[in-house]
């Protein structure tokens, strides 16, 4: 609190006066050559100049298609220094005469360029800090594999023989003051490749198979992910914030020196893979007992394993056996875990009763951490939480389709194309990037209408509609007024090629066909239409508990995840929380009235940067799965076997949350997954019936199996729930934190404590009782 009182050093007060002087780096990073970056680079350069900014083109790479001539129109270039190098003609930057024009801003591209050998700097990149040290501000781009680090990551993970001669240090993305990621998907790049709007150096190039470039788009985003996570822990830090911020997930495995102590951190590992998140490892020991060569040997083995599966390995002093709990839940909170990964206790029922249940004494004392209790038996069926191969029956080539095979084939023939824009936020350019890519479309002869826009009054965005037909709205009287629907039967009748939906989330007025758009988009895919649309993070329906958590903001507009997995193309429109806070205050995102609240609410800083984060994860985890699916279908042999995860729900408020989380684990192990309620009296009452409604709808709508069953009493629910678990078979089984005191568990017993003791065979996953935490 009393830091913005504290008087600034001498040394604190120069660097400021410094940094004044100091120019402003933009860097625009993509996953490969001929993502777009150029493009966006003069992009951004028209766009300064319309503002009144003294704009200048420092160096092109290849400016010679016709887009790009086209965004280079009107932008002075500055002459470049040309070269001969083993007959190949190169440039380097003009830097004497920049500093001497002395422009605003100066548009550099291909950053990780070496000079020749007479040039007064080394490097491209050496060349952009001396013009920063003149201020004057730089825009730049590069390629994730142009990054020292990443060069040899990308080459082992695409496993393609391509010299990378020239890099630009590990640290260079800390040196700007904003970066910006071009994502684009593989469908678009090969669709590039093939219209000659890509020049590459080797043809057949393997850096532009299908795989690799979904290898590397993964990388590029989880790459930019972990340094906004760095940006959100600082500012968290800054502002005094405890615990997880609900953007990314880090795993906590608790060991012993015990043979289950490997088990333990494989399964945290798996989990945390999974997850796209951390590991951390932490064993609690006495200081005072010496090791026995068993555990010496323990201890050993689990540090090899922790450094090869990635993770972090400490060990932390405890005083006294009954602090176990108290240890590990401060551990957790000061590391920001998520998630902590745990053995079955060894105590009996009244040892539980007599010193406590440790599980129990970690979920009192904290609200954010779901804990996954690891099933006994370390060699059985479905046990790994990455899914073990089986060998599975080919199906027959020569197996003549049912006509109902043959009808759904046929639908998957006719159905159009559906490409969705994802943005953190409303206002980083979803809707201006859907309207370009249409006008794009309309220009080769493809026909392009629009059937929904949602500008918001926003200029640019009206600017970009051009001459693309709109068509016009279906007006629906309700409650005395006139409100305006997007016209899906109008749009069917039309019959274009391509159509473009504004705002795939949004709830429809009552009277219109269909409750959501989404519904009214899947209709117009069935016939026949392709569709490019768009959404923000927030609507996604399984992350509806993250954003809660982070923006203390429940989302009511959602989408069911199964509509963003069956798009042909998932696109991120990314932009920094600084410029799009900026946007805002240009009135470039709503009106004037509106910027200082959302400014103060929605849009504070913390919000805008962990949902940049989960935004890069969620696209990151999606390219992760599209990957896996096009293996499936284009590799033979056999592929992962089947997880079965169970949701316990009651008609408790919190139960909507474990099925979500029941579907995102479900989803990531490609997993079939149920989710039942027991009935423990006769009738329901009106508000118990609407909510179990609530549940099977939501279940249904992630495409989980909801079951209900029946029991005499309270305590024969239980016992239907595990027969129904054994049942289907189930591996992992998922439950929410009980809301019994301490005094109640030991009259009444904990269901907890029960059901561990009773499905011993099986993972347990108690999801802790969150609460929302505003930033």
């Amino acid at each position: 609190m009393g830091e913005q009182f504290r008087r600034k050093s001498p040394e604190e007060i120069l660097q400021s006066i410094s940094n004044m002087h100091r120019g402003r780096l933009k860097i625009i990073l993509g996953a490969v050559s001929g993502s777009g970056k150029t493009y966006h680079l003069l992009m951004e350069g028209q766009s300064l100049k319309k503002k009144g900014i003294d704009v200048v083109v420092g160096i092109l790479g290849v400016a010679t298609r016709p887009k790009l001539a086209e965004q280079l129109e009107g932008l002075e270039k500055i002459p470049v220094i040309c070269w001969n190098a083993q007959g190949e003609e190169r440039y380097d930057l003009n830097v004497a005469a920049i500093v001497d024009r002395d422009p605003e801003v100066v548009l550099v591209d291909e950053l990780a360029h070496r000079n020749r050998t007479e040039a007064p700097r080394l490097t491209r990149l050496d060349d952009v800090l001396y013009l920063l040290g003149h201020n004057i501000s730089v825009i730049a781009t590069v390629n994730i594999y142009e990054m020292a680090g990443m060069k040899e990551l990308a080459e082992r993970l695409t496993k393609a023989e391509v010299r990378i001669e020239q890099c630009v240090p590990e640290d260079t993305l800390a040196l700007a003051d904003e970066v910006k990621l071009l994502d684009v998907t593989p469908e678009s790049m090969l669709k590039r490749l093939a219209e000659g709007n890509i020049e590459v150096s080797q043809t057949p190039n393997p850096l532009f198979r299908r795989d690799n470039l979904q290898v590397l788009r993964e990388l590029t985003l989880r790459f930019v992910a972990n340094g906004v996570n760095e940006d959100l822990e600082d500012y968290r830090e800054k502002h005094g914030m405890v615990g997880a911020s609900g953007a990314t997930e880090r795993v906590l495995v608790s060991v012993q020196y015990h043979w289950n102590g490997s088990i333990l951190v494989r399964r945290g590992q798996q989990v945390a893979k999974r997850l796209g998140g951390e590991l951390l490892v932490v064993c609690f020991r006495s200081p005072t007992k010496k090791l026995a060569k068993e555990e010496a040997t323990f201890r050993r083995s689990i540090g090899k394993l922790v450094d090869k599966v990635g993770g972090v390995f400490e060990e932390r002093p405890l005083q006294r056996d009954t602090d176990v709990a108290n240890e590990l839940v401060a551990y957790a909170m000061d590391n920001n875990v998520t998630r902590i990964v745990m053995g079955q206790s060894k105590r009996t029922r009244w040892e539980e009763i007599w010193y406590g249940s440790v599980v129990h004494k970690i979920l009192r004392k904290t609200r954010n951490i779901d804990i996954l209790i690891v099933a006994d038996r370390s060699e059985r069926d479905g046990e790994r939480v990455l899914p073990t191969k089986r060998s599975t029956r080919q199906p027959n080539p020569y197996r003549r389709l049912s006509e109902e095979e043959v009808q759904q084939e046929i639908g998957k023939i006719r159905r159009g194309t559906l490409k969705v824009y994802v943005g953190a936020a409303p206002g980083v350019g979803k809707t201006y990037t859907m309207l370009r890519e249409g006008n794009e479309l309309a220009k080769k002869g493809i026909d392009v209408v629009v059937g929904l826009l949602e500008t918001h009054g926003r200029k640019e965005t009206i600017e970009q509609v051009g001459h693309l037909p709109v068509i016009p709205r279906k007006r629906i009287p309700y409650k005395n007024v006139i409100l305006e629907e997007m016209d899906t039967d109008e749009i069917i009748r039309r019959n274009p090629e391509v159509v473009l939906v504004d705002e795939l989330a949004h709830a429809n007025v009552t009277g219109c066909e269909y409750e959501k758009r989404y519904l009214d988009v899947e209709k117009i895919l069935a016939a026949g239409i392709s569709v490019i649309s768009t959404m923000n993070i927030q609507h996604l329906e399984s992350l509806n508990d993250s954003v809660e958590q982070i923006t203390a903001i429940r989302v009511r507009e959602t989408v069911p995840d199964h509509i963003l997995h069956q798009a042909d193309e998932v696109e991120l429109i990314d932009i920094s929380p600084k410029a799009l806070r900026q946007r805002m205050r240009e009135g470039n995102i709503y009106t004037m009235e509106k910027v200082e609240q959302s400014l103060n609410h929605f849009f504070k800083t913390g919000n805008l940067i962990a949902l940049r984060e989960l935004a890069l994860r969620e696209v990151a985890d999606d390219v992760d799965e599209r990957l896996e699916a096009w293996e499936r279908r284009t590799l033979r042999g056999p592929w992962r076997q089947q997880e079965v995860i169970f949701v316990c729900v009651n008609l408790r408020a919190d139960s909507e949350r474990l099925i979500r989380r029941g579907f995102r684990i479900a989803y990531r192990l490609k997993a079939r997954w149920h989710v039942a309620y027991v009935q423990d009296h006769q009738l329901l009452t009106a508000e118990e019936q609407q909510q179990l409604e609530k549940l099977k709808k939501l279940t249904e709508r992630l495409g989980g199996v909801f079951e209900q069953g029946k029991a005499a009493s309270r305590r024969r629910v239980f016992t239907e729930l595990v027969h129904l678990m054994n049942e289907r078979q189930t591996t992992q089984a998922v439950i929410g934190q009980s809301a019994r005191t301490r005094w109640k568990e030991i009259r009444e017993g904990s269901v907890i404590l029960r059901l561990l003791r009773e499905v011993r065979h099986m993972d347990v996953l108690v999801v802790a009782d969150h609460t929302p935490d505003t930033i």
